[in-house]
């Protein structure tokens, strides 16, 4: 982050009004904030921001020589439209609508730079409107970054829905630090693996060859062996589960042909309404978010 001591500050004579932001041309304001490549000024009190920052607290009150004065412009790396929404928060006037992930980050990396706790609890509040939910990967990584736990747990709930191996999500991973990286792989992970040894445990049949108790022929359980092996495949590719149990294990092959296997005493190997109902409840016990 940038310090107070490192601020780019220049002194100007006279900067042309039309250059001003309309609703940050304060006449009596002491402090002049410009975007990037000084495309707009704005202008305002320092006493706004010093109550609002802690970066321009700090500028502001320690004695140092880079203190500004009424005369100098406060040059910052942000665009005018970021710069505008920042000082908008702060200053309580109606806020300007936050859409993409990029325009959200861009602003949470200023607010946070400049220490303004304000900004950064309604960006908060706003990653969790509708238009943001819609991609759970990156308000996955907004969240592990600001360590918003709430946030992040719900998020990684969402997460389920997806192929964590997808390549179309390598580069949102990559915003991922390792710590957030991991968690998120052992998630997905555990309910795969979960999945997999609840399986092979009682209620459900072993994979082993058996008698038949009624005639004493030996019964094979290939096909549980082929719907749990469909089934772990489906649960790495979507940890969710609901395609399993909405669709899969009604209209897989893998599943009709496990529902229709009958013992040569024509006795039916498997009870489908049992099953499905203790792979639900499988499915329900597993770890659902960090």
């Amino acid at each position: 982050m940038e310090s107070p001591a490192d601020s780019k500050l220049e002194t100007h004579t006279k900067i042309e009004l039309d250059r001003f932001h309309p609703l940050f041309a304060i006449p009596d304001g002491d402090v002049i904030l410009a975007a990037k490549g000084g495309e707009v000024f704005f202008r305002m009190h320092s006493f706004t921001l010093r109550m609002t920052s802690g970066f321009f607290k700090t500028m502001y009150t320690l004695p140092q020589q880079n203190t500004p004065t009424p005369n100098d412009v406060v040059y910052t790396d942000e665009d005018a439209s970021t710069l505008e929404s920042l000082l908008r928060m702060i200053c309580g006037l109606p806020l300007l609508p936050v859409e993409t992930y990029d325009q959200l980050d861009s602003l949470l990396f200023a607010a946070e730079k400049y220490d303004m706790p304000g900004p950064i609890s309604i960006l908060r509040l706003q990653a969790m409107t509708p238009s943001f939910l819609e991609d759970p990967f990156r308000l996955y990584a907004a969240a592990s970054r600001h360590a918003w736990d709430a946030e992040k747990s719900f998020s990684s709930t969402r997460t389920l829905a997806y192929n964590i191996h997808d390549l179309a999500l390598r580069r949102v991973l990559q915003r991922l630090s390792t710590d957030a990286l991991l968690d998120i792989f052992q998630l997905h992970h555990s309910r795969r693996e979960g999945l997999r040894a609840r399986l092979n445990e009682p209620p459900f049949v072993p994979g082993t060859p058996t008698v038949c108790p009624s005639c004493n022929a030996k019964i094979d359980y290939h096909t549980w062996r082929e719907l749990k092996y469909k089934i772990i495949l489906e649960m790495d590719a979507r940890p969710l589960g609901d395609t399993i149990l909405e669709s899969g294990l009604l209209e897989w092959p893998e599943s009709l042909a496990c529902w229709e296997s009958k013992c040569p005493c024509g006795r039916l190997l498997y009870d489908k309404a049992e099953t499905l109902k203790a792979i639900r409840d499988c499915i329900d016990e597993l770890p659902k978010s960090l």
